[in-house]
Formats: structure tokens, C-alpha cells, sequence
């Protein structure tokens, strides 16, 4: 692809000016138009951004002949919906976490984009980051030897920014430990490994009537046992651990929010850890922007792994249906 890429960006919502600043940085593409449903709030955001094309309706972006990549950053539940539109459009998409809010959406917009033949990634953006391909080297190399356990851990106190219709913590937060969870097992035990597994759940509703907390435990048939948490309306804590059968792996850093300095420990068991700093030249947002450009100017219709490809994305979302249908509150 010779000429530079455009993006087109749905919403204005404050991940979609994490993303202008990301593409900017980047550098290599631009962005050529914005839309949004407050006209007012859509000029701020352009002339912030030097952004040339504002649009008070998002099919009207959609159909812009220069608009060559599609940013979804709407609410989860409204995901579905521009996805299908956009591949129909023929556009490329990256689409804001989570893929969805339930499995009969999720298999539509896949559906979408597998008929359209359109390039498609789901915005797990630091699955892009070098501290995600280093865990992922880690594993694969076996220096913790089998998995035998997994932990992760995600809160933040975001309830009272987001939209009651995205259906809460598990698809605002919880799909950051359960993607990492995914990337793992897929990766060291195969996708099979989601064909079949236990899952039960404990948490409590928030004042908008969605979970808004949940724990949860989950066996595999291969015996790995697992355990998520997530919440979203107290404090920011992160956490994810891998225990092998002769070491683990420990992440000190936020891996959902990699930065330029990052860490992990393998420790031995009863021995000292050994620390591993993973430096990058800019966050998660950074990486995304690059892949995706690298990926279209190669003509490919999706990012290479770790980053989730199109299965992955169904498999995550399998996973926190699941673990929303599985809570008990």
C-alpha cells in the first residue's frame, strides 16, 4: 500500500482521544475524519486532533470513500452493529474491547467480516506490546515448565464513567485478564482447550443492575484450575501470575497497560526470582497503531499473534458470557 492510510473514528469518548494521540505519534497514518452525535463536542475533538472531516452520523463516516480504516470506539453494546456496516462498506476495522456484550452479536459481526473478506482487530491493545510478546516467549520456551495454575486480577474504579448498556465490569475489565488467560492457554495448550471447560462464579450487582464485581474459577480438561477477579468501582490493582511445574511467572507491571519500562519475575520455586525489564519505545495504543498499519500495508486481513486474531476475539467473548451467566450475585 503506497499511499497513507486514513482512519475514521466513531465516538469521541476518551479512548478514542487515547487513539488520536497514539496515531499521531505514530506517524505514519492520519486521521481523516471523526463522528459523533454532538456536533459541538465532535469540532472540539477535530480541531484537537487537526482532524479535517466531522460527521454528526456515523453511517455517514462509514460510506466516506477516503475513510480507509474504521475505529470503533462506541459503547460494547453498539459494537455488533458497526462492525457489520463497516465490513459491509468494505472498510478495515479495529474495534474497541469487548468484541460485544453477548455470543448471537459476536457471531454476526464475525460473521460480517469473514463474508467481506475485510481486515479486522479487536482493540486488546497491549496484546501488540513487546511486554506481551516477552510473557508469551517465556511460556513458550518453557522456563516455568507445565502450567499447572493461573491467576488474574483486574479493578478499577470506572463505574461511574461508563455506559450502563456495555453490561458492567466483565466486558469493561474483566476481558483484560480473561484475554491474557486465552493468549496463554491457546498458545501452550491449543484452542481445543476452550471446547470444553468448568466455570463457576460469585459477585454483586452495582447500582446500574450490572456486575459490577465477580470472581471466578475455572477448570480445563487438561486440569489447569484458574481464577479471575474484577471489579470496577474501587481502586486500580492489577495482577496475573502463571504457576508451572517447576517455576512461575510473575508480572510486577501492568501488563493491560504496558509502558516504556516494564517487568516480569520467574522464580524458581524456592529460590530468588530473577527479574526481566522489558523496555518499548511507547505504550500499548503505540503498538496497536503500528501493527495495524504494518498489517494493512502488507495486505493482510489480520494481526499476527499474540495479538487476538478474529478466533481469539470468539473465544474471549465465549468466555465472559460464560463467566457472566456462571455469577451469582
Amino acid at each position: 500500500m503506497e499511499q497513507i492510510l486514513n482512519w475514521g473514528i466513531l465516538g469521541t469518548s476518551f479512548i478514542s482521544g487515547v487513539m488520536a494521540d497514539a496515531i499521531h505519534e505514530e506517524g505514519n497514518t492520519r486521521i481523516h475524519a471523526v463522528a459523533g452525535r454532538t456536533m459541538s463536542v465532535v469540532s472540539d475533538f477535530a480541531a484537537k486532533y487537526d482532524i479535517g472531516q466531522v460527521y454528526d452520523s456515523y453511517d455517514a463516516l462509514i460510506a466516506d470513500d477516503n475513510v480507509d480504516i474504521i475505529y470503533i470506539a462506541l459503547p460494547n453494546h453498539l459494537h455488533h452493529e458497526f462492525i457489520i456496516k463497516a465490513a459491509e462498506a468494505g472498510k478495515a476495522i479495529l474495534c474497541e474491547k469487548s468484541l460485544s456484550v453477548d455470543m448471537d452479536k459476536t457471531k454476526l459481526a464475525l460473521a460480517a467480516v469473514e463474508r467481506n473478506q475485510v481486515f479486522f482487530a479487536e482493540g486488546l491493545m497491549y496484546l501488540n506490546h513487546p511486554f506481551t510478546s516477552v510473557i508469551s516467549q517465556v511460556l513458550r520456551d518453557g522456563k516455568i515448565g507445565d502450567i499447572r495454575s493461573i491467576y488474574g486480577q483486574y479493578c478499577a474504579s470506572i463505574a461511574q464513567f461508563v455506559n450502563p448498556d456495555s453490561k458492567g465490569a466483565l466486558y469493561n475489565l474483566g476481558c483484560y485478564p480473561a484475554s491474557l488467560l486465552q493468549l496463554v492457554i491457546a498458545q501452550n495448550c491449543g484452542a481445543s482447550a476452550f471446547e470444553q471447560y468448568q466455570i463457576s462464579a460469585f459477585g454483586r450487582l452495582g447500582v446500574d443492575g450490572n456486575i459490577c464485581e465477580s470472581a471466578a474459577s475455572i477448570r480445563f480438561e487438561n486440569g489447569i484450575t484458574c481464577q479471575l477477579h474484577t471489579a470496577e468501582n474501587y481502586g486500580l490493582h492489577a495482577a496475573f501470575t502463571v504457576l508451572g511445574s517447576k517455576a512461575s511467572l510473575q508480572l510486577v507491571t501492568n501488563p493491560w497497560l504496558p509502558e516504556e519500562k516494564n517487568q516480569l519475575v520467574i522464580t524458581e520455586y524456592e529460590k530468588p526470582g530473577t527479574p526481566v525489564t522489558v523496555t518499548a519505545d511507547g505504550n500499548g495504543f503505540l503498538y496497536q497503531v503500528r501493527a495495524v498499519r504494518e498489517a494493512l500495508e502488507n495486505g493482510e486481513k489480520i494481526l499476527k499473534r499474540p495479538a487476538a486474531t478474529p478466533e481469539d476475539s470468539r473465544q474471549i467473548m465465549a468466555l465472559l458470557t460464560d463467566w457472566e451467566a456462571a455469577t451469582k450475585v
